[in-house]
């Protein structure tokens, strides 16, 4: 099955889950990323106050955060290709890009718009 990898900008804690006040987005995002390893796929998370070195042995992050700073991120690579920058994508996306059926979150994790993200599409 296909690895993603996610590039996240500097946090506290390696899924940004943490701390007085945790920002909603991140905690779907971490249950979208668990729903995918639930479905098989392989998920390689770096966040870049903890992991530097992550990012600057990948020349696709590095070049990005060399040319659009730490705007680019997070950055999301499967299978070594950038899918999204700048932004964290749905799980609706998330599934479009593994080619898996959606299935969507309950309720209390179901934002599915996000502004500001740039994603790609195949």
């Amino acid at each position: 099955m296909a690895t993603m990898q996610v590039f996240d900008p500097a946090m506290c804690c390696s899924t940004g889950v943490c701390g007085p006040s945790v920002d909603p987005t991140l905690t779907r995002f971490a249950a979208d990323l668990e729903w995918l390893k639930s479905k098989g796929v392989e998920v390689e998370r770096f966040n870049l106050a903890q992991q530097l070195g992550a990012f600057t042995a990948n020349e696709r992050v590095k070049q990005a955060l060399h040319s659009q700073g730490t705007k680019s991120l997070p950055m999301i690579l499967l299978d070594g290709h950038v899918v999204a920058s700048g932004g964290y994508p749905s799980r609706a996306d998330l599934a479009r890009f593994v080619g898996i059926e959606f299935e969507p979150a309950s309720a209390v994790n179901s934002t599915q718009d996000l502004v500001g993200i740039s994603l790609k599409r195949s």
